[in-house]
Formats: C-alpha cells, sequence, structure tokens
C-alpha cells in the first residue's frame, strides 16, 4: 500500500482528518481539487466574517457620536474591504499549508478507482482507508440557473469588485440572513424573500420573528411565506440565490464502487463508514449537518476510527451549536422550545432580554433575547436560543450545559463576572426569570 489513508478533500472535514491521522501515525496522502481550506476558508466562514467585521465597524464609527467620540462621516473603501478579506484567507491558507508537513498534498481532482484505488494527478494510489470529504456547493433552481452575473451564488457574491444599488436576496436562511445583514449596513438596498413561513427556518419562532422586526428597522424589505416567482428580477443590480447547498460528489466515480448515495448524499453508519468498508465520509458530503465545526469533529473521529479499528467511536450529533453572523448575532445549541413541546416534554422556560443587561447598555446593543429551554421534572437543560450581542460566543457554556446534561440547579449558583454580557445567562437563569 502506498497509504494508510487518502482524503480527498482538503475542507475543514478533510484537513482536520489528515493532521489527525498523521499524528495517530498514519502515512497520509491528502488531494484537493481546488484551494487549501475548502469552502469554508475560500468561501465561506472565513470570507463572510471578515466582511461582517468590516460592516461592524462601519455601523459603529457611524454612531461613535453616542459614545462621545466625534469623527468625521464615515466612508466605505470596498476595495479595502475586500483586500483586507483576501489578506485573511491567505494568511489562514499559509498557516494550514504548513501545518501539512508529513502530509503527502496533491492539488488536482481525485477520482476513486476502487475500495483502496484513488487516482489523481495522473496516477493510482493505493491506499488502506479512503476519506470522502468533498464537501459542498450552492443550489440553483431548474427555473433560475446561476449565470454568475446578475444571478449568483455565495461564491460569487464574495468576490463583487464595487456595492450594488439594490439587492435581492432569494433565500432566507443563515446565509441570505447574514448577506442581508450585511450588505444592507453597506448601504444597499436588500430585498429578502423566503418560501417558508419564517426567516431561519428550523431555529426557534421567537427569535426569527425578532430578527425579522430588527431587519425591517434596519430598512430590509423581508418576504416570508412568499415564493420568488413574485419578483421581477428586472428591478434588482443582483439576485443573489441561496436556498441551500448539496454535496459536490461530481467526478468521484461513487456509482462505479458501490459507495451508498441517498439523495445525493454519501450514507455512512455511526462509526462514519460507507458500505464498501475501507471507505468513510465526513463533512457537507454526508448532508447531515452543513457546518464548518461538525465538519471539523467527523473528519477527526474518522480519521481517529480508521487508524484505531479495534476502538471505534461513536458520532454524538446531538449538541452541535449554530451560530448566525448577522446584527445582531444569532446561536442556538439543542432543542429550542417548539421542538421539545413536540417531543411531549413538559418544558420550562427561563429567558432574559438584554435590556436588562449592564454591559449590553455599554455596548448600546441591548436588542435581543436569552431564551433557555429545560425539563421542568428533571431541571436538565434541554436547549438554549440567543439573539444579541456576543451570541455566537455566549452560546459555548450553554453547549456545555446541554452537552454534559447540567440542571438549571446546578449553575444557577455560578458567579458570573460582572459587567460582562456573559452574567446574562445567570440572570436568565434567576427563578424570577423563568415561566
Amino acid at each position: 500500500m502506498d497509504y494508510d489513508l487518502a482524503v480527498i478533500g482538503a475542507g475543514w472535514a478533510g484537513f482536520n482528518a489528515a493532521i489527525t491521522a498523521k499524528e495517530l501515525g498514519l502515512k497520509v496522502v491528502l488531494i484537493e481539487k481546488a484551494q487549501l481550506g475548502g469552502a469554508c476558508l475560500n468561501r465561506g466562514c472565513i470570507p463572510t466574517k471578515a466582511l461582517i467585521q468590516s460592516a461592524k465597524i462601519y455601523s459603529l464609527t457611524k454612531k461613535s457620536k453616542a459614545f462621545g467620540v466625534k469623527t468625521s462621516p464615515p466612508n466605505i473603501d470596498f476595495n479595502e474591504i475586500q483586500a483586507r478579506k483576501e489578506n485573511l484567507v491567505r494568511q489562514l491558507r499559509q498557516g494550514m499549508n504548513f501545518m501539512l508537513k508529513g502530509i503527502d498534498f496533491i492539488n488536482g481532482p481525485a477520482q476513486i478507482l476502487g475500495p483502496n484505488t484513488v487516482e489523481a494527478d495522473g496516477k493510482n494510489f493505493q491506499s488502506r482507508c479512503i476519506l470522502i470529504a468533498c464537501g459542498s456547493k450552492p443550489i440553483e433552481l431548474a427555473n433560475l440557473k446561476f449565470d454568475h452575473q446578475k444571478i449568483i451564488s455565495s461564491d460569487d457574491i464574495l468576490n463583487l469588485k464595487e456595492l450594488p444599488g439594490s439587492l435581492l436576496i432569494i433565500g432566507g436562511g443563515v446565509i441570505g440572513c447574514e448577506f442581508a445583514s450585511l450588505f444592507s449596513t453597506f448601504g444597499v438596498k436588500v430585498d429578502l424573500v423566503e418560501k417558508m413561513p419564517q426567516l431561519l427556518p428550523g431555529e426557534d419562532k421567537e427569535l426569527a420573528k425578532k430578527l425579522e422586526t430588527i431587519f425591517k428597522k434596519k430598512g430590509i424589505r423581508v418576504n416570508t411565506n412568499t415564493d420568488a416567482t413574485n419578483f421581477n428580477l428586472n428591478n434588482y443590480d443582483l439576485v443573489l440565490l441561496c436556498i441551500g447547498r448539496v454535496p459536490d460528489l461530481s467526478r468521484l466515480g461513487l456509482e462505479n464502487i458501490g459507495v451508498k448515495l441517498e439523495k445525493g448524499k454519501v450514507v455512512i453508519d455511526e462509526y462514519l463508514k460507507t458500505d464498501v468498508p475501507s471507505i468513510y465520509a465526513a463533512g457537507d458530503c454526508t448532508g447531515r449537518i452543513m457546518l464548518a465545526h461538525f465538519a471539523a469533529y467527523q473528519g477527526c473521529l474518522a480519521a481517529e476510527n480508521i487508524a484505531r479499528p479495534a476502538r471505534l467511536k461513536k458520532a454524538d450529533n446531538t449538541t452541535i451549536p449554530n451560530c448566525i453572523f448577522t446584527d445582531p448575532e444569532i446561536a442556538s445549541v439543542g432543542l429550542d422550545e417548539e421542538e421539545a413541546r413536540t417531543q411531549g416534554v413538559d418544558i420550562k422556560i427561563n429567558k432574559f432580554d438584554f435590556l436588562g443587561s449592564g454591559m449590553a447598555r455599554i455596548l448600546d446593543q441591548t436588542e435581543g433575547f436569552i431564551k433557555i429551554v429545560s425539563d421542568k421534572k428533571t431541571g436538565r437543560i434541554l436547549g438554549a436560543s440567543i439573539i444579541g450581542p456576543a451570541a455566537t460566543e455566549l452560546i459555548a457554556t450553554l453547549t456545555l450545559a446541554v452537552s454534559v446534561g447540567l440542571k438549571l440547579c446546578q449553575i444557577q449558583d455560578t458567579v458570573f463576572a460582572h459587567p460582562t454580557l456573559s452574567e446574562s445567562i445567570g440572570e436568565a437563569l434567576k427563578v424570577s426569570h423563568g415561566f
């Protein structure tokens, strides 16, 4: 055998799998058809958050007078914003490349020819195991295809040379809401259309309604329960179609080697194995939870199971935090109120509004709330939803609580530092804020 493990895809799943496998003593080859870092580094998490940070700075500067700081009216240099984003991505990619020491890296497309054979760079390689981690790509509609000029994807919009005057966003999920928040802050006229009854389908209904209210205050025209065919695309400079992502399995040759697919997703068991014993899969291509941190978790677990077949670990997919970088931020973990009630749990809700937070007032970011769901009978914390300042950071504490099955009484007496945003979690858990 040439290798112990051949990893196809160098996104968060594949990269972390390769690093973990190397640390466990395996001989690894990592194959990536595009750029090291996959969608997250190059077309997703990192570049979008870099742009969002610029928008936050712009927004804060505009209201600096409220803090007693007088400045000239700020201006946006979109080219500089894009250059900063590209530089951040480049620096992180260089860091990832440095970490690949001891791993063979092939930059080119791959095809799986058999249970232990991969073709890449014009050569065939033999490997004891193969990990499919080829990620995902944006979905387009049968009657609305990407032309990458007027009708663009979430990949395309990251490479704009100038800000559009108007933008129609089709899809009110995570991607659509983040871009609506971002571009409206930059002064773009934004219309957001979502076919489902609420923004962020699958999130807490009360939280989604709060975001819709905030968006409307910002001038974003929100259209829920609405089909995109009701809109004349000619009325907009750009149309962003972001209705989700699907596994990108093109040209891998899975249909020839017996790897089972279901609705375009690689089918895996609880150990991340496909039905071909030597082939595993991790990340977006499995279609389970399309989040970078979940992909990294799956990649590491797959590598451990490949390195230690006598001590297989099961994937625990139940406590994965979801973070949305709108303004204000949104984060959730575990069960929301509706999900818990659907499961027949007699629940208790603890809620705290950021209006009551000293630090939120200091920051002038008082929109939003923390909502914690627990089992009334056992006191166990089942889930939490947050909309407000630093929600994506605050969710970590509640993720830990849900992960280890903490009860309300076990953290109600925890002393949180004052004045901080994190003490809002402690405030939410006070008896007076439960119902």
